[in-house]
């Protein structure tokens, strides 16, 4: 059966739209109220244990901003886990739970009152089912309309892409380590105003150059996302390396500026924000049957699972940032770094939850020392060996703190 994209379009009543933004969230000494612009459809709360934390979803809402807590609130955040849907979520100091909460006359306010609670009562709270609120009926928003739909068949879905070979000992007890070459195919990537070199080209290069290497130390497996001129999205590069079972992916690109006097190496690791909402895009997506390191998200429920997947992904970014200072400090007497090397962005390939990833922007194409650097085959041996034995020392020590 072919999968259908189903377009809604042309709202019937755009003022019954839902539309109310949170725009404050007041901390009171024995109560919490939340204020809405406008009309909002309704609300849930449930528990999260482990961090401790309460959640509520507001149904018709968009998120406003975070503030710091007070009082058992740590602090409070604010996302949009669905159009429709604003979600606020009050990190605890200590067990507490939701009680006398309800809705103001206008149904422009919500105020509830927490309750100090054991941390077993608030763990069995976290296991119940979620606290439903409805607004007055005559001050609730009502969700709009449908006129018409048009249904759009997209065919089959195309099959996963064939996994590259994995070269180097034939040792599956050792790492392996997926370098996944940036850009590609009918996307070059960044040009150099000097030499006309393409990203893809030389990324390529890098690639194989690392590879060369790590296989050469006899210490590790690797595998190349491309070992070719095509193109990959991005979602198939770090799921490559998830569905290989890698034990660290590199991103290898040549970064670009206006400013041709800008030069040196980065490297970017993932950031906390990006990857909250990447990981319920994840589960959302795979229907919770996914493996994610090693367990099962399918046998949980949403909470449960939702709660694996933020400590997987915090553990592996932690593991990644490790590697990204440690691959500064081996290479750095070989590669110009910039000031701050180390940075933090939401990039794509950086977001598989469960593999330690790095994107190592190893120069500026559009400077002409770097893009020579970049492009000579005494450079890409240079960046090689500044890979090499960050990768070495990085399951070293890995080695070294399982056998404690």
């Amino acid at each position: 059966m072919g999968f259908v994209l189903v377009l809604f379009a042309m709202i019937l009543n755009p003022a019954t739209a839902l539309a109310g933004t949170i725009r404050a969230v007041e901390i009171g000494k024995d109560e919490v109220t939340l204020r809405f612009d406008d009309l909002v459809a309704g609300a849930s709360t449930f528990i999260l244990a482990g961090p401790d934390r309460i959640a509520l979803d507001i149904s018709g809402a968009e998120a406003g901003a975070a503030r710091e807590g007070a009082g058992v609130i740590r602090s409070v955040r604010q996302g949009q886990p669905n159009a429709d849907t604003a979600r606020v979520v009050l990190d605890l100091v200590q067990p507490a739970i939701v009680s006398d909460a309800r809705f103001g006359a206008d149904g422009r306010s919500l105020s509830f009152r927490l309750r100090p609670v054991s941390a077993s009562e608030f763990e069995r709270a976290s296991r119940g089912p979620r606290t439903e609120l409805q607004p007055p009926a005559e001050f609730r928003a009502k969700p709009p309309g449908k006129r018409y739909s048009v249904t759009v068949p997209i065919g089959k879905p195309k099959p996963a892409l064939p996994l590259p070979a994995i070269q180097g000992p034939n040792n599956p007890r050792l790492p392996l380590v997926v370098i996944d070459a940036g850009h590609g195919g009918h996307d070059p990537g960044a040009l150099s105003p000097h030499s006309g070199k393409r990203e893809k080209d030389i990324t390529l290069a890098l690639a194989k150059a690392v590879r060369d290497d790590l296989v050469a130390s006899g210490r590790v497996r690797v595998a190349l996302t491309r070992s070719d001129d095509r193109f990959l999205v991005l979602e198939e590069r770090y799921g490559i390396a998830r569905r290989l079972k890698a034990d660290l992916f590199i991103s290898i690109h040549a970064d670009a500026a206006e400013n041709e006097s800008a030069s040196g190496a980065s490297v970017y690791t993932l950031s906390e924000v990006a990857s909250d909402r990447e990981a319920a895009r994840l589960a959302a997506r795979e229907n919770k049957a996914n493996i994610i390191n090693g367990i099962d998200l399918g046998a949980h429920s949403s909470d449960v699972s939702s709660i694996l997947l933020d400590l997987t992904q915090r553990e592996t970014m932690n593991v990644a940032s490790d590697f990204a200072r440690l691959l500064q400090r081996e290479a750095a007497n070989d590669v110009k770094f910039r000031t701050t090397a180390h940075r933090f962005a939401s990039f794509v390939v950086l977001k598989a939850p469960d593999t330690p990833s790095v994107l190592f922007e190893t120069g500026f194409i559009s400077n002409k020392s770097d893009a020579e650097f970049l492009a000579s085959a005494a450079g890409q041996k240079k960046v090689a060996r500044g890979v090499r034995d960050a990768v070495q020392i990085h399951f070293a020590r890995q080695i070294a703190a399982v056998g404690r």
